[in-house]
């Protein structure tokens, strides 16, 4: 059979996220998911926030509330992967969540791209299993809501690229030869979960956002950390306050 063939759209799941949640009455629409505990803590900072509710991902997983400049945004934290940030965000959706914004770090393939930078993924490479089970077998999967996010940071005045992100699954074997083939298939990032999160809005018919910044760099000849896991406080906050101001803006 195998992976290009898993997806199945005449039967139904076995196991349903609805298993696990339940619709809440008045739950936020728009809902912020971070990868970092130091930004998840810097979002707990504002006033009139609030645990809503709680998810299982063999711990708990708190949901919060919070009130952005009028407007009511739910946020909680993630892990890195496909499997685990889609099943956490199909549990969203159940309990009422429809427009997510993820935001984290990625590597960079193109060595000109500053630390830092903020990329919106346009499309992405499928190389992971998640998106296989969402929509039919492709190399790439189309992010559809990129241009409306890329208008939201030239509104923001915030300097942002899109471009096209490889999705993988494997950490610890993105090999040489297979960066230069996302390089050369234009892709400009590597992460872990744009293709999955992707492939779960068009089968789920929500509205995902994603933007990232670029952290460590592959596209040199031995791999440059440069800001990964020591990325400093005032761009933590600085990364935070852009997803809230984008948030209100979905």
């Amino acid at each position: 059979m195998g992976l290009i063939n898993t997806f199945d759209n005449t039967t139904e799941e076995i196991l349903k996220p609805s298993h696990h949640a339940e619709k809440i009455d008045g739950f936020p629409e728009t809902v912020i998911v971070t990868f970092s505990e130091k930004m998840l803590h810097m979002l707990l900072k504002h006033n009139d926030t609030e645990q809503i509710s709680n998810m299982r991902a063999g711990v708990d997983v708190p949901i919060y509330q919070t009130k952005y400049k009028g407007k009511a945004i739910a946020f909680y934290m993630t892990w890195m992967g496909g499997p685990i940030t889609v099943a956490l965000i199909e549990e969203i959706i159940v309990k009422g969540g429809k427009k997510i914004l993820l935001f984290g770090s990625c590597g960079s393939l193109d060595n000109n791209i500053t630390d830092g930078h903020i990329i919106v993924p346009t499309s992405a490479y499928r190389d992971e299993g998640t998106s296989y089970h969402y929509v039919p077998a492709a190399d790439f999967i189309e992010v559809k809501t990129a241009n409306r996010l890329l208008e939201i940071f030239h509104e923001l005045n915030i300097p942002a690229i899109g471009g096209k992100t490889w999705t993988t699954d494997a950490l610890y074997r993105e090999t040489r030869r297979n960066m230069e083939l996302r390089k050369e298939a234009g892709c400009i990032t590597v992460e872990m979960e744009c293709a999955s999160v992707m492939a779960l809005a068009q089968f789920r018919g929500v509205d995902i956002f994603q933007f990232l910044y670029t952290a460590d760099n592959l596209d040199c000849t031995e791999w440059e950390p440069r800001i990964l896991g020591n990325l400093p406080d005032d761009m933590k906050e600085k990364y935070t306050r852009i997803a809230m101001e984008v948030a209100i803006r979905l």
